[in-house]
């Protein structure tokens, strides 16, 4: 590519921002910052580094992890339960709460994965019954079958960038693409939490063997695309999901009493401007972040520092700024009462598109400290992925063997250090491969 994002607005940052009784003053420039700015990413394109093994073992803050092989999870069949061929889990209760586990990290805190989901204004939109019978065709016998898998509840957090809301009412539901994609992994034993983004423009099949970014796979087919989407590449066994709207997010993070975020002096400039956009449109209180370190965000704030994209990292970045102030809105739910946590929740139901009942959701909010995240990553992998120009698929995110990267994030949720993928993940490995390397090469 002719020119690296960080490089781009590196030169944009020595631009001052003057402020003008108590506005934001922004150049032409600035315009990057407004909700209707087609922001797709230009990556800093690199050649792929890849790993001698093709998966790498993970040693990073899982605490205390144990062995999971003796975990168990209902064995119902996802071809053959009580739902007709559904997939669900016999034992709901145990999958869903632990799973809604994460609705607690997904109700009040994917509210805040939400990060550009402030253009959403989603009322009521509430529990949706999805097509059981797509989404368990979408699951592979080696993944269905798999006993390392059995101990744990897997869940898709999705935020969506609406640009034009008021033309489009569903877009929550479908008609989209997916800024964010993060996938809860929940131990069903020890209630541990490992949260995975998928980065949002990682070329992989739609599960319709179209290939391109994976974020058109919400656009195109709603939860139901996406889910399967990430089933059917990565040897998942997802059958719930959440999609979350702004609306409720800047009030969320303010109920919770803010969250604890570290600032860094490259990141002020950017949450700023962010802030000043969205303070318009939405008519809230624009409050400057003026200090570096760690500090109180309100929701306001919380929201700006989750769409941060102009920095080094680009987009990786921006995806881990996502899991940090989820994990930093878990941290402070801890801290509040059932009673505050029932009122958040009823609150963002109101603004959630899901396959989750709020009956659940506020069953697990009992068990709120139970649970902890222990670990947080990116697919693909870093050592395993490379960025660059497909033609007209764009500048996107390529997991330079799926095949190696689908293996990794097995070792990575799972502890399965032996995981063997299935025939149709190594068909879109190969197919990737072919795609993609005249482009990288």
């Amino acid at each position: 590519m002719s020119r690296r994002d960080d490089e781009y607005y590196d030169r944009d940052e020595r631009r001052s921002s003057h402020k003008n009784n108590g506005e934001v003053r922004k150049s032409a420039r600035d315009n990057r910052y407004r909700d209707d700015y087609d922001d797709y990413d230009d990556y800093d394109d690199k050649s792929a580094r890849k790993s001698s093994t093709g998966s790498r073992s993970h040693s990073s803050s899982r605490s205390g992890s144990k062995s999971h092989s003796s975990a168990t999870r209902s064995q119902s069949s996802r071809r053959g339960g009580s739902h007709g061929g559904s997939g669900k889990k016999n034992n709901n209760k145990k999958a869903i709460i632990i799973l809604v586990a994460e609705i607690l990290v997904a109700c009040i805190l994917v509210l805040v994965a939400y990060h550009v989901f402030f253009k959403v204004d989603v009322t009521k939109v509430g529990k949706v019954n999805m097509n059981e019978e797509v989404i368990s065709n979408s699951i592979s016998e080696t993944a269905a079958e798999n006993e390392q898998m059995k101990g744990y509840t897997n869940i898709a957090l999705f935020g969506v960038d609406t640009r034009d809301e008021a033309k489009n009412q569903g877009a929550i539901k479908k008609n989209t693409r997916t800024d964010t994609i993060i996938i809860a992994s929940i131990n069903n034993e020890n209630g541990e939490v490992k949260l995975c983004s998928v980065y949002r423009d990682t070329y992989l099949n739609l599960s319709n063997d179209e290939y391109t970014k994976c974020n058109a796979a919400y656009a195109e087919g709603g939860p139901e695309q996406a889910i399967s989407m990430l089933n059917m590449n990565l040897d998942m066994d997802i059958e719930d999901f959440i999609t979350i709207g702004f609306k409720g997010l800047t009030d969320v993070v303010n109920a919770l009493g803010g969250v604890e975020i570290d600032v860094t002096e490259a990141e002020i400039s950017h949450l700023n401007n962010y802030q000043a956009t969205m303070a318009t449109e939405l008519g809230l209180e624009y409050v400057p972040v003026t200090s570096t370190g760690l500090q109180t965000l309100n929701g306001l704030q919380a929201t700006a520092y989750c769409r941060i994209r102009y920095t080094a990292g680009d987009d990786f970045k921006r995806a881990e700024r996502q899991r940090t102030v989820l994990m930093a809105c878990l941290e402070k739910a801890k801290g509040k009462s059932y009673s505050d946590l029932e009122t958040i929740a009823n609150k963002a139901f109101d603004e959630t598109y899901t396959s989750l009942d709020l009956s659940e959701i506020l069953e697990l909010l009992k068990n709120v400290a139970n649970y902890n995240v222990v670990d947080n990553g990116g697919f693909p992998e870093e050592s395993m992925r490379a960025t660059g120009t497909i033609g007209k698929k764009g500048s996107c995110v390529i997991a330079v063997d799926l095949a190696s990267n689908v293996k990794w994030l097995h070792q990575f949720l799972f502890n399965d250090t032996e995981y063997t993928i299935s025939p149709d993940v190594q068909k879109f490995s190969d197919k990737i491969k072919a795609d993609t390397d005249p482009y990288l090469n």
